[in-house]
């Protein structure tokens, strides 16, 4: 399959947040796997519609992380790593979204990967919106069967989540918290990588320019991740990143779907 000529992702969601407004949508969700462009969309769209004069707020799930004293680790220790449902501060997330649609105005929270914590509050940025870009990798999620959680997807599942305790509580979590806070968005985007195999190339691009970026602005780079704990870190992310693209693609008010090189191939 040919990418489409003249067509770019951010183009796209442009458009479609741009035709959602006519129907009153203001909060849309953007869902992707790990390294696929969320960001970058997601600044194109803030660009964009401020140069209409309009105030977009762009909410990442990642900026919901608990830090790690505060992840259910008693559940089980595979929670220590942050990522799935379950290592998310789901109320302030709602709270946040709610005072936005309300048309208040409200700090964004923010979260440091380098340091694994949440930046101070004082560091938050303060405002209101016209329109609310809510995106992260499992946003929209919708939880799997009983029947699927049997069978690991891979090592980490086989070795260290041999009775399934990680993956029902995550379940869990997607079938409650999380649907509260997804239930709050108007229309929903995805963004779907040609399959999960991608997602270690992607995700290691992204881990190389955070490493860029530190080192530019004079921090410390040791808490980031060599190649096999970057691995170990994604294995965390499959079962739900190959749920979500078998699943999402049924209810998503539009698919768009990205060839490894990211470019679009089909909507």
């Amino acid at each position: 399959m040919t990418p489409l000529p003249d067509l770019t992702a951010a183009r796209l969601v442009i458009d479609a947040i741009e035709c959602w407004r006519r129907d009153g949508a203001r909060l849309i969700g953007l869902c992707g796997a790990q390294g696929c462009g969320k960001s970058t969309i997601a600044e194109a769209v803030r660009q964009e519609f401020a140069g209409r004069g309009l105030r977009v707020a762009v909410l990442s799930l990642d900026d919901l992380y608990l830090p790690p004293d505060q992840r259910p680790v008693s559940v089980h220790p595979l929670f220590a790593t942050r990522g799935v449902p379950g290592t998310h501060d789901v109320g302030l997330g709602v709270s946040v979204l709610d005072a936005l649609k309300a048309g208040e105005g409200v700090a964004l929270p923010r979260f440091d990967k380098a340091t694994d914590h949440p930046l101070p509050p004082h560091d938050w940025p303060h405002m209101s919106a016209d329109v609310i870009l809510f995106e992260g990798w499992c946003v929209g999620a919708r939880p799997q069967s009983e029947r699927a959680l049997c069978m690991p997807v891979n090592a980490v599942e086989r070795d260290e989540d041999q009775d399934g305790v990680w993956r029902a509580y995550v379940n869990q979590q997607l079938a409650g918290p999380y649907a509260d806070l997804f239930a709050r968005m108007d229309r929903l985007i995805l963004l779907a990588a040609p399959g999960f195999d991608v997602v270690q190339g992607w995700r290691t691009q992204q881990e190389d320019a955070l490493s860029q970026r530190l080192r530019s602005e004079g921090r410390d780079t040791s808490g980031l991740m060599d190649a096999d704990a970057l691995r170990r870190f994604i294995a965390h992310y499959e079962r739900l990143t190959r749920h979500i693209l078998e699943d999402m693609p049924r209810y998503a008010n539009l698919n768009i779907w990205l060839g490894s090189d990211r470019q679009v191939l089909q909507m």
